[in-house]
């Protein structure tokens, strides 16, 4: 019987206090990979905020990776983010530091402190994402897919549950939207489950999977016509 990663009951979402996203039900189960898609101010981007506990949960029931968000305490948002990979459009990487730093910034804010630990799983999340050379990188000597791929890593890191990728490809040329959308592919090949708000039409396409789309103050599948 299929897992639920994500359960959404009759949930509505704001945005400071104006209402952006009414009545949302949803289930996503383990292995399954969605896109979220919408116009800009749609709600794609505050969903996501709420589903990882940036935004408060004010209506409705939510449980995502086994957390209640209408009972999460602040003090508890670093466990239930520890359980979700967070890919968003600006990298947000720490320039200042290395690529391998970047990654062991993140293990050892979540808890690491084994060393040897620390730097196979560095070694293991750059294999994945096709940067296991470029280490000791600082990242504005990435190219802007290959920071995309960091993003992408630091998000595996903690191995998740779920991946929320906030317009991944956002900042990317299309052929290197392809490249990052290959990566995630691989992952959720491997069973990670997916959850993508993007506004490129072209990876649906190519990509095939269930579109969710934010539209109205709703929220609601759409069938993807292929080209």
């Amino acid at each position: 019987m299929p897992q639920a990663i994500l359960r959404l009951e009759d949930v509505s979402v704001f945005q400071r206090d104006n209402l952006v996203l009414s009545k949302v039900n949803l289930l996503i189960n383990s292995g399954e990979f969605y896109y979220l898609i919408g116009k800009t101010g749609s709600g794609k981007s505050s969903l996501m905020k709420m589903l990882y506990g940036d935004l408060p949960l004010e209506k409705g029931k939510a449980t995502i990776v086994g957390f209640d968000l209408l009972k999460l305490k602040d003090k508890e948002i670093p466990f239930l983010r520890r359980k979700l990979g967070i890919v968003f459009q600006d990298f947000k990487l720490l320039n200042d530091r290395s690529v391998n730093a970047n990654l062991e910034f993140v293990l050892k804010a979540t808890g690491w402190k084994d060393q040897s630990k620390i730097k196979f799983q560095i070694e293991n999340v750059l294999d994945r994402v096709g940067l296991k050379s470029k280490g000791f990188k600082m990242p504005f000597e990435l190219s802007g897919g290959e920071q995309q791929r960091l993003a992408i890593a630091r998000a595996l890191l903690n191995n998740p549950i779920l991946i929320l990728a906030d317009e991944p490809t956002g900042n990317l040329d299309p052929r290197t939207s392809l490249e990052v959308m290959q990566v995630l592919e691989e992952i959720h090949a491997s069973g990670t489950t997916i959850l993508m708000a993007t506004h490129d039409y072209s990876l649906i396409i190519k990509h095939n999977h269930p579109t969710l789309k934010c539209e109205g103050g709703k929220l609601f599948e759409v069938v993807q016509q292929k080209q």
